[in-house]
C-alpha cells in the first residue's frame, strides 16, 4: 500500500492504534476500507493448489519410505535422556503417533499455539527410526544384528556432531513451512525424553518444477538413483521390507552426510566426469549406449582394447550379481552456509532404505571404498543406522510391535 492511500483517513488512526485498539481498532480498519487490502478469501476463480494434498499417515509400512520424495525434508537424531526407561519410550511414541496422525492430515497437534501452520500438508509424512540404544532399553534381545554403527572405510571423515543417534525423526513435505512446523510441534513432543544431537536439512526440486517419477540430480548435476527398486513392485518389496520378528514390514535406513567438493568437480571437464561416474551427464544412460535405464554392458571395450566403463567408475563398483546386495535411495541435497566464497557447504544427505544392513549396504560401500573415482570429490562426514519400525492401524501407534 502506498503512503499517499491513507492522506485522507483520520490522523489518529495509526498502525500502533490498530494494534492495540483491540475490536475497536478492528472496527475502525473495516470502515475504512482496509479489510480489502489485507483480505485472504481466496477467489473463485483460484485453482486448487498441491498443499491440500495429503499422505496416508496409517497402514502397514510407515509413509516417507515409498512416499514420493517430497521437496524438503529434515531429519533429527536424538540422545535419550539416561532415566528415560521402556514405560517411557511408549509414552513418547503414543504422543509422537497423535500428533504425527493429525499434523500429516492438515489438522493442528495437541497444545498447538499456531494451528494455521498446520493447515497445508503439502504431502506431509512423518517417518520415525530406532537406533540401537531404544532398542536395547526396549528389549535387550530384540535388537537387530545390524543396528550398529557400519564398519570403518578409509574414506570416512566422520564427525560426531553428523553421526549416530538413539532415535530418529524425518519430516518430509513439499512445503518449507509446513517441514518447519510440524518439525517444531514434534520436538515439544520429544524435549521430554530425548536431547537433540544433529539435524539435517535436504531439498530436490520444487513441487511441480519438473514432471513426476524423473530421477532426481544431485549438486554434481548427475542424475542419482537411476537404478532404484520401483515402489510396489516385487523387487521392492524384498529389498525393503524386513520380515524380522517386531520389525516385520519395518525396514533398516542408513543416513550418510557426504560432503562434495563443487570447486574440485568444477576442474574436471564433461569426458572426465562421465568416466568417474560411467553414464552421460544429460541423460544418465551408460556409456556404452541406450537411454537412462539400460543395463550398463560391463564387457564393452573401445578401439583400443580397454573397458568403455572403466574399473573406477561409480556405476561399476556400486553394481553386484549378488541380487541381495540391493538398497533403495531416497537422498536429498543439502547446502549450508559458506564461510568463503571459493569454498562451499554442500553435499547430499544419502538416505538408504533395505532390509538387512550388513547383506545390502556394507557389500556395496566397501566396493566403493576400494576403488570410486567419485572418492576424489566426496567424503562421508556423518554415518547413522536406525530401524524403522513398521507402521500402525488408526487407535495404535507407532513402535507398539517393540514396546508392547
Amino acid at each position: 500500500m502506498k503512503n499517499n492511500e491513507l492522506t485522507d483517513q483520520p490522523r489518529n488512526l495509526s498502525r500502533r492504534g490498530l494494534l492495540l485498539g483491540g475490536a475497536a481498532g478492528l472496527g475502525a480498519a473495516a470502515a475504512i476500507g482496509i479489510d480489502r487490502a489485507v483480505s485472504t478469501s481466496p477467489s473463485s476463480t483460484q485453482p486448487a493448489t498441491h498443499g491440500e494434498q495429503t499422505e496416508p499417515f496409517y497402514g502397514t509400512h510407515q509413509a516417507g519410505i515409498a512416499t514420493a520424495p517430497q521437496a524438503h525434508a529434515t531429519f533429527y537424531g536424538f540422545d535419550l535422556l539416561d532415566d528415560v526407561d521402556r514405560e517411557g519410550l511408549r509414552r513418547m511414541m503414543r504422543l509422537l503417533t497423535d500428533d504425527g496422525a493429525r499434523l500429516t492430515q492438515g489438522r493442528a497437534a495437541l497444545a498447538d499455539s499456531e494451528p494455521e501452520l498446520a493447515e497445508v500438508p503439502a504431502r506431509l509424512t512423518i517417518t520415525f527410526g530406532f537406533g540401537p540404544e531404544f532398542v536395547r532399553r526396549a528389549d535387550p534381545s530384540a535388537v537387530p544384528p545390524w543396528l550398529k554403527p557400519l564398519p570403518e572405510f578409509t574414506i570416512d571423515r566422520l564427525q560426531p556432531s553428523w553421526s549416530d543417534g538413539d532415535f530418529l525423526i524425518q519430516v518430509a513435505a513439499d512445503d518449507p513451512l509446513t517441514v518447519s512446523h510440524a518439525s517444531r510441534m514434534l520436538l515439544k513432543d520429544v524435549r521430554t525424553f530425548a536431547s537433540l544431537r544433529w539435524t539435517q536439512k535436504g531439498f530436490r526440486r520444487a513441487h511441480g518444477s519438473e514432471k513426476v517419477g524423473l530421477t532426481m540430480r544431485n549438486l554434481f548435476g548427475q542424475l542419482d538413483g537411476t537404478v532404484n527398486p520401483a515402489p510396489g513392485t516385487e523387487e521392492f518389496d524384498r529389498v525393503v521390507w524386513s520380515q524380522d520378528g517386531w520389525l516385520t514390514g519395518g525396514t533398516g535406513l542408513v543416513i550418510r552426510r557426504i560432503d562434495m567438493d563443487l570447486e574440485g568437480w568444477d576442474e574436471i571437464d564433461r569426458p572426465g566426469r562421465e568416466q568417474s561416474v560411467g553414464r552421460t551427464m544429460g541423460t544418465g544412460a551408460p556409456l556404452t549406449g541406450g537411454a537412462e535405464l539400460d543395463e550398463p554392458d560391463f564387457e564393452a571395450v573401445n578401439e583400443f582394447g580397454f573397458p568403455i566403463i572403466a574399473d573406477y567408475a561409480h556405476v561399476r563398483r556400486a553394481r553386484s550379481d549378488n541380487p541381495d546386495e540391493v538398497i533403495f535411495r531416497r537422498a536429498y541435497n543439502y547446502e549450508g552456509e559458506q564461510d568463503t566464497a571459493t569454498a562451499s557447504n554442500a553435499g547430499q544427505v544419502f538416505a538408504a532404505f533395505q532390509a538387512d544392513v550388513d547383506k545390502q549396504f556394507v557389500p556395496i560401500q566397501q566396493r566403493l571404498d576400494e576403488l570410486d573415482m567419485l572418492n576424489l570429490w566426496t567424503t562421508p562426514v556423518g554415518s547413522s543406522v536406525f530401524a524403522i519400525p513398521p507402521g500402525c492401524s488408526e487407535g495404535g501407534y507407532i513402535g507398539e510391535t517393540l514396546l508392547d
